[in-house]
């Protein structure tokens, strides 16, 4: 039997807890590998954190500077040669979304670059079963955290799509801060053949309180995208969700982009603070739009979407208050201007790497690690048909 096709089958018939002795196993049996790790993102995008049954065997290791950070950076294989053969470092990546790192030591260097493809490929089914398994076993979620997650942290984390996702037409990234103990910020994003849809929240309040209120505000979203209701009545429907719940008390800001993948003809429903910053043949600039009330803040509001038009080779840019809005030391805004520079400073990063990238300056900017609101970045590379 074919190689690729054994591997395949055994990771497919594995327990969810044991895709990893499962791939070792074949790796080893049939590859000739010596050794065999997988390493998972942190939720920070900080550290690749070992896979194994707790109290860990194996340290986590730097995403900036080490060799497996930088295959998942570059998100290509990369070789290292150690002192008992070499040891390649292949992406864990299923559709555009980075989980992490499979790290295969084998003796002789040549065999491993004729077989790099297959290998590759097995970690590709790898991701695809990783993300499976996530509905009956706790182990890849735990580990990927380095620390304990708040309550509403594990909220918000639950609800997400992803971190990144890529499809002919588009390059998608998105990340949270403070990853540990994020409150109400929030994203969502679902494709189809035709169209795109994106969501980007900033729900008010602190804790579980910000996170019941983006729980709701995004179930009822989908619950109406779902549906299959224009992308206006979809925010009026959560609108009057949330009313019907918070009587006015509490409210989200929302973003809502619908994208036609045919045509790059967009619908803008702008129900708050989270700003879209375009970066087109080398200038940045703040795409504005009608701002209308956010949702649930008075009863059965009337929403009206807008259009504007992306262009192959746009880059949009998506940040909450938490970005333009943070203060330095001094008291001074991170603001428009700002955000131009980092924009353009990473410009030739890939969207899934814009928002890590991004959330690094604000750091340096606010003078403390630690954030004082909730801090999204979303990235969209725009190529079209």
């Amino acid at each position: 039997m074919n190689r690729f096709v054994t591997a395949e089958r055994a990771l497919r018939r594995a327990a969810p807890h044991e895709l990893l002795d499962a791939v070792s196993r074949v790796l080893v049996e049939e590859y000739a590998a010596r050794s065999v790790e997988l390493f998972l993102a942190d939720y920070g995008l900080t550290v690749l954190q070992p896979v194994s049954e707790l109290p860990r065997t194996a340290e986590a290791v730097s995403v900036h500077n080490s060799p497996a950070g930088r295959a998942f950076g570059a998100q290509e294989p990369f070789l290292e040669g150690v002192r008992d053969g070499v040891r390649v470092h292949l992406p864990v990546t299923v559709r555009g979304d980075r989980l992490g790192v499979l790290s295969v030591t084998m003796r002789d260097r040549e065999a491993v670059r004729n077989l790099l493809g297959e290998l590759a490929d097995v970690a590709e089914v790898l991701a695809h079963e990783v993300l499976v398994a996530e509905r009956d076993t706790d182990l890849y979620l735990r580990a990927r955290r380095k620390d304990r997650l708040t309550l509403a942290a594990e909220m918000q984390w639950q609800l997400l799509p992803g971190r990144s996702c890529s499809r002919p037409e588009y390059d998608l990234g998105a990340q949270l801060e403070p990853a540990y103990a994020i409150f109400g910020d929030n994203f969502d994003w679902s494709a189809d053949a035709d169209r795109l849809m994106l969501y980007v929240t900033n729900g008010m309040g602190e804790g579980i309180e910000a996170s019941l209120l983006t729980n709701l505000a995004i179930n009822a979203l989908r619950n109406a995208r779902r549906a299959g209701i224009a992308i206006d009545d979809q925010a009026a429907l959560a609108d009057q969700a949330v009313y019907a719940h918070y009587r006015g008390r509490s409210y989200l800001s929302v973003l809502m982009l619908d994208f036609e993948l045919s045509t790059g003809r967009v619908k803008v429903v702008d129900a708050g603070s989270p700003q879209l910053l375009r970066l087109r043949e080398g200038v940045v600039e703040r795409v504005a739009f009608d701002a209308q009330l956010p949702l649930g803040m008075f009863e059965e509001t009337d929403y009206v979407a807008q259009e504007f038009q992306v262009e192959p080779g746009d880059r949009l840019v998506f940040v909450s208050d938490g970005v333009y809005a943070v203060a330095s030391p001094k008291g001074e805004a991170y603001g428009d201007a700002a955000l131009a520079r980092a924009i353009t400073s990473t410009r030739l990063l890939p969207a899934a790497e814009v928002p890590r990238a991004l959330l690094r300056e604000l750091t340096g900017h606010r003078g403390q690690s630690a954030p004082q609101d909730d801090a999204l970045v979303v990235c969209l590379d725009w190529r079209g048909h």
